[in-house]
């Protein structure tokens, strides 16, 4: 019987949580409320909790205290998407019960659980029942009214487990979206396989990855000194980031040159900067490629295998990086600006227009890999301005980019862009003249005004709104609701369009795809101009992929 568990007891159980939350990701993505070939949950809450046990492997101490804010502050940063926001305050609420605690026993741990929610809860402007929050409130209030009288911590989590998945089961009766699709929510899945995880920790057989990507791989299922870890299959085994200072280069040419290096690439390039992330087997090689194009600003090398830092440079290139590491931040002009920009986008043709309108800082992300908030931070810190606005032009990024502001000193203003368009007119509106807080007015009235569509296609059959649809159909989407499905690109995205247009509209936009040809693309955009004559119809290579069109009407 275990009646209280210690710091290392507590490492385990978090680590062999994360570990079944990462070996279900794919099965956590496909419950997605739309049938899109972007459902992320599984990969947003794996990619915050991997974050949040990276930052505990450099810990060294089993106390509980530093345990918790290890995962806390792993969490925070490492957190995508409103899931993976979530759960990071779901950590934070924790880590901040059980600090100054040696063990713990069963009522302070559901104690945490509480704290867990409670926070997470005040996370959300608007809580919406049916999702994690309800999975965690009602596991944490069950754990709360029983753990007084329960002497056993197995017994406990097994009841505990049990509750999760009762209240997971119960989230399509609280949000018709998810009974509509047939479906639990993705989030509570991912919270009850955590709960799961820690479980069987605590039975003794801690669950290790299976077939991960190497962005969670080296992560001991025992504890993060393990020997074991050095057993795990690491494709691509050092964490390579450097930022690359140079106008003889853009970040493209970068990027395409480092993909032949490894993988789990990040470009971001600004003003004859670019900061660079990959996974790669031959960092010293990586380097020496970058070095032919200017000067190296900054450089870390992380063995993942070894799990902990390997420098394999040169002496006399450890002394200048020393130098440069002396100073924690890097400022790009040495002329502070009154306005910075970042935004979110995926596509190269979308990346070159928000490079236009004089976005400072371009974050390569949206459907299918949202930022996290480690990366807003980044970007904030390499912005030299008064005042930055930041553009998720997601809905499932807005959440990160406003844990970034929090967490930042500089003066950041997010702007609820939701998709790709409102992030362009938002852009197109700002007026220089003005002061922050009348550019944030303005844009909360172009985010009225603006109607937004995406043509992709069905990653599963299911029938939402009345519309069937088939895997692998065609279907347009409009906010929240599914507009037309059918075989034909050009047929549901006029359908869409038409649903759009309405007495005041003038301007329809139309951004192509990586998977649309321009031919095509133009010829589509003529017919939509013969049939809507008395509006400007306007096209743009977007090069995103995934989404053959977006739309915006205005």
């Amino acid at each position: 019987m275990i009646e209280s568990i210690n710091g290392k007891l507590l490492k385990e159980m978090f680590i062999s949580g994360a570990n079944h939350l990462q070996n279900n990701k794919d099965l956590i993505d496909k419950l997605n409320v739309f049938p899109v070939p972007d459902g992320d949950t599984g990969t947003n809450m794996s990619l915050t909790i991997a974050s949040a046990i990276k930052e505990l492997k450099t810990i060294k101490s089993d106390s509980i205290t530093d345990l918790g804010k290890a995962l806390s502050k792993g969490s925070l940063m490492g957190a995508r998407g409103n899931s993976g926001v979530i759960l990071s305050q779901i950590i934070r609420g924790i880590s901040k019960s059980i600090e100054g605690k040696n063990d713990l026993s069963v009522d302070d741990f559901a104690k945490a659980l509480k704290s867990g929610s409670d926070t997470a809860y005040k996370a959300v402007i608007k809580p919406i029942e049916g999702t994690i929050l309800t999975v965690v409130r009602e596991s944490s209030d069950f754990a709360v009214k029983n753990s007084k009288k329960a002497k056993d911590f197995v017994e406990f989590m097994e009841k505990l487990v049990e509750e999760a998945d009762k209240s997971l089961e119960r989230t399509p009766d609280l949000l018709k979206n998810l009974k509509d699709a047939g479906v639990v929510d993705s989030g509570g899945k991912g919270l009850v396989c955590l709960y799961e995880g820690m479980l069987s920790a605590l039975k003794g057989s801690p669950i290790r990855l299976l077939g991960a990507s190497e962005e969670t791989k080296a992560v001991p299922a025992t504890g993060v000194h393990s020997d074991s870890a050095r057993d795990v299959d690491i494709k691509f085994g050092y964490c390579t980031e450097f930022i690359l200072e140079s106008q003889e280069v853009d970040s493209d040419t970068i990027r395409d040159i480092m993909m032949g290096y490894g993988d789990s690439l990040v470009v971001v390039g600004y003003d004859g900067v670019i900061k660079v992330h990959v996974h790669t087997n031959n960092p010293g090689k990586a380097l020496e490629e970058a070095l032919k194009f200017g000067q190296l600003l900054t450089i870390k090398i992380e063995n993942m295998r070894l799990q902990h830092e390997n420098q394999i440079i040169t002496d006399e290139e450890q002394e200048e990086i020393d130098q440069v590491s002396a100073e924690d931040d890097f400022v790009v002009n040495e002329e502070e600006k009154d306005f910075g920009f970042i935004t979110t986008t995926m596509g190269r043709g979308l990346a070159d227009i928000f490079d236009e309108l004089g976005v400072d800082i371009v974050i390569e992300g949206g459907q299918t890999m949202n930022p996290s908030t480690e990366d807003f931070m980044n970007a904030i810190k390499m912005i030299n301005a008064k005042n930055i606005f930041i553009m998720p032009n997601n809905s499932n990024v807005i959440m990160a980019a406003n844990q970034a502001k929090e967490l930042s000193e500089k003066n950041v203003y997010v702007v609820p862009t939701k998709n790709i368009p409102q992030g362009i007119s938002c852009m197109v509106t700002f007026d220089h003249d003005a002061d922050p807080e009348a550019n944030m007015e303005n844009f909360e009235s172009v985010l009225e005004t603006i109607k937004s569509g995406e043509i992709t296609y069905a990653v599963r059959d299911t029938v939402m709104g009345g519309i069937e649809v088939a895997e692998g159909d065609v279907i347009g989407i409009t906010g929240k609701a599914l507009i037309s499905s059918g075989k034909q690109v050009e047929e549901v995205t006029r359908n869409v369009i038409k649903e759009m247009v309405d007495d005041d509209a003038s301007i329809i936009t139309l951004y192509y795809g990586e998977d649309v040809e321009e031919d095509a693309a133009r010829l589509f955009a003529e017919n939509i101009q013969d049939e809507f004559d008395d509006l400007d119809v306007e096209l743009y290579y977007g090069g995103q992929p995934l989404y053959y069109y977006l739309i915006s009407v205005e």
